[in-house]
């Protein structure tokens, strides 16, 4: 936050008042959230009725900065709690601006939020703080507040430059209005007079030029010319920025027989598989690609696509037989470009596998220069690392040559980890075995005391079909070995030992948070699992099924979705690793799920450091039986006989400087409806793999599972090319200089139809897609200005000004063509930066009705 001229104090508790509230019933005074009261069910306030406009208004007892608001809550969840509420604040009460938008979790704890408190960097002085509820967590509830804390600055030292920067702020936004307003109407001597008077500049330079050749001399060619320069300077690039992409598939390798046979592929390209793993080298346009399941068994063989010919080279059928990783699925890779080494850890093992939780996690590392592959462990756990895990996710740090791995379900059943815990953060928890033994568990943090053993699991016991085994991965489930024609696959829980804590409850195992740090051929845990985080803790759960990528810029992981047990998280979170942070970004309680990808499992991410974008095409299925529908796993559906399948693929892009989500496309398409597109675009499946080549910006994906119940088997061996497109320079000055020579045309027809007739034929139709329907009819549409009759001319300006927006409220055609010419303006600097341009309200909308 931007400080004042006064030095910083530290945030406090703020002193506050009830101003005023829109409604209460009964005893439940909008005073009692004064006083913070878990225990009483009375001390809340509460409206009388959930018809909006409800809202709290408090005033604090002297200006401040308002940093954060903390809600507390009653001891249970109740159904009046705020699912989604609103907090605005000014200095005035009828003058507020919007500092959240969020949502209460509905349990006991208290929550904290930040709150908007700057503007343009300077902080903002707030005197009222008005609480607006938008939903509860029951139907058709009234609203309540339990208790609400505001902490800040009221330093009047520290506040009071805020004030007096605020205040001018306001004035001199009040005034540049005025002055768009008075040369919008043409009343150019005041204009000019107002703004000499408070030397208040309406805009930029650069916009005042492109306003006076094109609304004061008309001069449209001139304005081509302003906009090309523009262009090339690259003003549009803000604009650009925040238009939604639209996805362009292209396939890139043959698809799939047409009879479903599953074939392994040949000499010259992979075969079917799903589970597998994929990385890219950008700067030496390789993909590699290594393993997975075929449906019938693990894959071993080791391949690399050159992006230059696009043609595939089988490196090595089985890299077992030449001292690399054994045929296996459900691992992971990573590419140090700069060294140019694949390293990969971890697989999925079979059920019936003889001694399955015996087996150790190997690690390997593949140089790509020498073409050999190296073992640099048998059992990463017993360096101190991660124990054989499936399903987890890993990074590479290239500056620092540091490979993060995160998560995973573990196999072995008896982890010798020792973890390294902050005593600040750690928890007892009593296991549900007979001698009530206790597990230390919590975040890690180095040089602190060590304790072994420490694993913390959940699983539900709830559902007569998992009573005695334990659902697994996602990718495992669908793609793991042993998975037969049920496509199911279980996992018996080992049995509880007093040597083994970590499997002493009939919970699954997930892997931390792991470092390993190459130079050294060091292993460091950096967090925990935690099954089950404190609100007031800054932690985060284990999971599988997750994404994880890694900012080099930012120095910072990213973490989205995932799958705990039965559980679907949809939490998005980053971690500092040099800092040791967390920031959550989402929780995932929020229902907005319009707005951001919705829970899922199987998620494949990737990251453009370059336009600070995270990239995630996620599936999902929905299993409907009667009435019910809920995401679930396919084939772990109860009724197989009545369900009905919808598998989707969507595909979302998250801007981590606005940290907004956009959706890019979803495909739920099947049957009849999917044959018409099966060539234009992939169709939905899982246990795929998708790399990206931040270079030139494309995304590769490959295989996967579809998913068809009546072909548990099926494998896809189809290779994809992604392109995501937003309009370029030159589409968006195409797009003004239509709107340029509309305006000129229109212009010519009231003055000479034939010169008119001569422009719409050249230099208009030049800018026209005639083979776009829409376009095409909005140029026939022009006719109506030449070849209509004096009385319906009028009527046809009319429909065009319509369709423009446009509002004529002047008799002269002179000020009628400024005024026209002036709301083209107005539509121009839409794509210019909004620091360069006059302000978006109008000063008549300000006047009240």
């Amino acid at each position: 936050m931007a400080s004042g001229d006064g030095s910083k104090s530290s945030p406090s508790k703020l002193s506050y008042a009830i101003h005023k509230c829109s409604s209460f019933s009964s005893t439940y005074f909008p005073e009692n959230i004064l006083e913070d009261k878990p225990k009483d069910q009375t001390s809340r306030w509460s409206s009388d009725s959930n018809t909006p406009p409800q809202f709290l208004m408090l005033k604090l007892q002297r200006v401040a900065i308002v940093e954060s608001i903390t809600f507390g809550k009653f001891e249970k969840t109740h159904v009046c709690n705020l699912k989604k509420f609103k907090i605005f604040g000014g200095l005035t009460e009828a003058n507020m601006i919007e500092l959240l938008e969020s949502g209460l979790k509905n349990d006991s704890y208290p929550e904290t939020f930040t709150l908007k408190h700057d503007i343009d960097g300077y902080s903002f002085p707030c005197k009222f703080i008005k609480i607006v509820p938008l939903q509860s967590w029951g139907p058709s509830f009234n609203f309540s507040i339990w208790y609400v804390e505001l902490n800040g600055v009221d330093d009047f030292e520290y506040v009071k430059p805020s004030i007096s920067r605020f205040n001018s702020y306001r004035e001199r936004e009040a005034i540049r209005v005025c002055l768009k307003h008075l040369r919008e109407h043409n009343y150019l001597d005041a204009f000019e007079s107002l703004q000499k008077k408070t030397r208040i500049q309406l805009e930029h330079p650069l916009m005042t030029e492109l306003h006076d050749i094109l609304v004061m001399k008309g001069d449209y060619a001139g304005a081509e010319k302003f906009l090309e320069r523009s262009a090339d300077k690259n003003l549009f690039h803000d604009f650009i920025s925040q238009q939604d992409y639209q996805a362009s598939w292209a396939p890139i390798s043959p698809e799939i027989n047409s009879d479903g046979d599953n074939h392994h592929g040949g000499p010259d390209r992979p075969g079917m598989r799903g589970g597998h793993q994929m990385c890219i080298d950008p700067h030496g346009e390789v993909i590699y690609l290594f393993g997975g399941w075929d449906g019938n068994q693990d894959l071993a063989d080791f391949w690399c696509f050159h992006l230059t010919t696009s043609k595939w080279t089988l490196i090595s059928p089985n890299t077992e037989l030449e001292g690399g990783p054994t045929p296996r699925s459900c691992h992971k890779m990573c590419l140090d470009s700069e060294r140019r080494q694949i390293f990969t850890l971890g697989r999925y093992i079979d059920s019936q596998t003889p001694n399955r939780f015996l087996m150790k996690s190997d690690f390997f590392v593949y140089d790509i220069e020498t073409n050999k592959w190296t073992l640099i462990t048998e059992d990463t756990a017993a360096m101190g690392g991660p124990q054989l895990v499936f399903d987890h996710q890993i990074c590479m740090d290239v500056e620092k040559q540091t490979i993060y791995v995160f998560g995973g379900r573990i196999l072995s059943s008896s982890p010798s980890v020792s973890e390294t815990l902050n005593p600040n953060l750690f928890s007892v928890v009593m296991n549900n075995n007979n001698n009530n033994e206790a597990l230390v568990v919590g975040n890690v943090s180095p040089s602190r005391r060590r304790v072994s053993d420490v694993v913390e699991r959940e699983f539900h016991q709830e559902d007569v079909e998992y009573q005695n085994f334990a659902a697994i991965g996602v990718d495992e489930i669908l793609e793991g070995p042993g998975n037969g024609n049920n496509n199911q696959a279980v996992v018996p829980i080992p049995s509880a030992s007093a040597s083994s804590p970590s499997s002493a409850s009939s919970e699954l195992s997930y892997s931390g948070l792991f470092a390993y740090h190459i130079p050294t051929n060091s292993w460091t845990l950096l967090r925990c699992d935690v099954a089950t985080p404190k609100p007031t803790v800054n932690t985060f759960r284990s999971r599988v099924g997750h994404s994880m990528l890694f900012h080099p810029g930012l120095r910072k992981l990213y973490v989205f979705a995932g799958q705990r047990s039965k559980e679907y998280l949809n939490d998005f979170f980053s971690y500092d690793v040099d800092n040791d942070e967390i920031e959550i970004i989402s929780d995932g309680s929020k229902k907005n799920g319009h707005n951001t990808p919705s829970a899922g499992f199987t998620q494949r991410a990737t990251i453009d450091p370059e336009l600070n974008e995270i990239y995630i095409f996620s599936y999902k299925s929905l299993i409907s039986s009667g009435k019910h529908k809920t995401i679930a796993i396919i084939g772990l559906s109860k009724d197989k006989d009545k369900r009905d399948e919808n598998v989707q693929n969507s595909f979302w892009v998250f801007d981590i400087t606005r940290k907004s989500w956009s959706c890019v496309y979803k495909n739920d398409a099947s049957g009849e409806s999917w044959n018409q597109i099966q060539n234009m675009e992939p169709c939905p499946r899982f246990a795929h793999q998708l790399v990206y080549d931040h270079v030139n910006k494309l995304h590769y994906l490959f295989g996967g599972n579809p998913g068809r119940t009546k072909d548990p088997k099926l494998r896809l061996d189809d290779f994809w090319r992604l392109r995501l497109i937003r309009p370029s320079r030159q589409d968006l000055l195409r797009r003004c200089k239509l709107m340029l020579r509309r305006q000129r045309f229109e212009e010519l027809a009231s003055q000479d139809s034939l010169t008119a007739l001569l422009y719409l034929q050249t230099s208009l139709s030049e800018l026209i897609n005639h083979e776009d329907p829409q376009q095409t009819k909005e140029f026939q549409r022009l006719t109506l200005l030449l070849f209509s009759s004096d009385e319906d001319d009028t009527e046809g300006l009319r429909l065009l000004e319509e369709e423009e927006g446009a509002v004529c409220g002047e008799d002269s055609k002179d000020e009628d063509r400024v005024l026209k010419r002036s709301q083209l303006f107005d539509k121009l600097i839409r794509y210019f930066p909004e620091e360069m341009t006059q302000p978006k309200i109008n000063l008549v909308d300000l006047l009240p009705l």
